[in-house]
C-alpha cells in the first residue's frame, strides 16, 4: 500500500512540475530558474516512477493485471447454418426504395 501512495505523491509532484514550467512559459518571466528545469525534473521524476512501478511488481508489493496476450483464445466454429445455393440475376433479393416525400 505504502508503494502506491508514493507512486501517486511522485506523479502529483509530476504535475505540479509540469504546471511550473506551463506558467513560465505563459508569462515569459526571464529570472529565476528557466522553464527547462522543471521540465528537467519531470523527466526525472517519470523515469523515477517507472523504476519503482517495475521494481514493485518484481518484487511482489503490487501485482499486476496479467496480459491479455496470454489469455486462452475462444474460437467460435460455425457448422452447417445455412444451405449454399447459386446465385443468379433472378434469385438475388431487389433493393428496397423508399420515397423522399412522405404525402
Amino acid at each position: 500500500m505504502i508503494i502506491k501512495v508514493i507512486i501517486v505523491l511522485l506523479l502529483m509532484f509530476i504535475l505540479f512540475n509540469l504546471f511550473r514550467a506551463l506558467f513560465i512559459m505563459v508569462s515569459g518571466k526571464t529570472y529565476g530558474r528557466p522553464m527547462s528545469h522543471f521540465l528537467g525534473r519531470r523527466v526525472l521524476f517519470s523515469v523515477i516512477v517507472l523504476v519503482v512501478a517495475i521494481a514493485a511488481v518484481k518484487l511482489g508489493y503490487i501485482k499486476a493485471n496479467s496480459s491479455p496476450i496470454n489469455v486462452t483464445a475462444h474460437i467460435q466454429t460455425q457448422i452447417n447454418t445455412a444451405i449454399p445455393h447459386q446465385q443468379n440475376a433472378n434469385t438475388k433479393q431487389q433493393l428496397e426504395t423508399q420515397s423522399a416525400f412522405l404525402w
